[in-house]
């Protein structure tokens, strides 16, 4: 019961654009330095289920990720208001309005992104929608710290939401980039701390929608342009002879 009056009052609040020290189920729940999330209709490129994991997927995706946490999202059209909280339990039905669900810890959700090269601990989701030709309607996206009753990251318009049109046709493809993530372990969040992201869609008319974690790979200096061993002699071999050059000038 003590879930199911949290979780109603929460869905309440996260409906409302974001505001300081709102009180949720009897417990304050800050938005101190939450990240403003952007929406763009950015196609993340090789943003697909058998490399990037999905928080929310839908149950059309061909899962790959056995050992990662998604919320099975099932709707087969017709939806006027649909809301999910992510799961840390693969393949895990819909919490919906009872329960806000088991969250991801901080470690396994940083040990997950440096394992792609996101070492900065900034990501995005890629959102895959489906529809009928009749865009669907993202009202609201959260990051949410529950050992911490913190707001983390917040993407919400209030009333009218954003409509979403499929532009990256296949399951699997997302659509549309939510960016501006930014968790860092010992500030935002710490090891142990449980983490869920929260949807809430209207209009939805075709299918399941999924929703990607994309990792910030921090680019690494490579070799000298021509890479490898013979690009390297190559340019060695190059400031030689311009050296040379000048020291035969100078003689002259």
């Amino acid at each position: 019961m003590k879930k199911l009056l949290l979780a109603g009052a929460l869905l309440c609040t996260l409906a409302l654009p974001a505001q300081a020290d709102v009180m949720l189920g009897g417990q304050n729940w800050s938005f101190a330095g939450v990240d403003n999330l952007t929406l763009t209709p950015v196609v993340p490129g090789g943003n697909q289920p058998q490399n990037i994991q999905c928080v929310i997927c839908g149950d059309n995706q061909p899962q790959q990720q056995a050992d990662f946490g998604y919320t099975n999202f099932h709707n087969n059209g017709g939806q006027s208001d649909i809301a999910y909280f992510s799961t840390n339990v693969a393949g895990g039905g819909n919490p919906g309005f009872d329960t806000v669900g088991l969250g991801y810890s901080g470690d396994f959700l940083r040990n997950y992104l440096i394992s792609k090269g996101d070492t900065s601990l900034q990501f995005s989701i890629g959102i895959d929608v489906n529809d009928t030709n009749t865009p669907q309607t993202l009202e609201s996206f959260y990051l949410l710290n529950l050992t911490t009753h913190t707001v983390l990251a917040v993407y919400s318009l209030g009333p009218g939401g954003t409509a979403l049109v499929n532009q990256n046709n296949g399951t699997g493809f997302p659509d549309w980039t939510l960016s501006g993530f930014n968790i860092n372990l010992g500030t935002d969040i710490h090891a142990g701390d449980q983490l869920i992201f929260f949807a809430r869609m209207s209009g939805a008319n075709d299918g399941p929608d999924s929703f990607f974690i994309v990792p910030t790979v921090t680019a690494v200096p490579g070799p000298i342009a021509g890479a490898g061993l013979p690009g390297l002699i190559a340019a060695c071999a190059a400031m030689v002879g311009f050296h040379r050059r000048r020291r035969q000038q100078r003689l002259a």
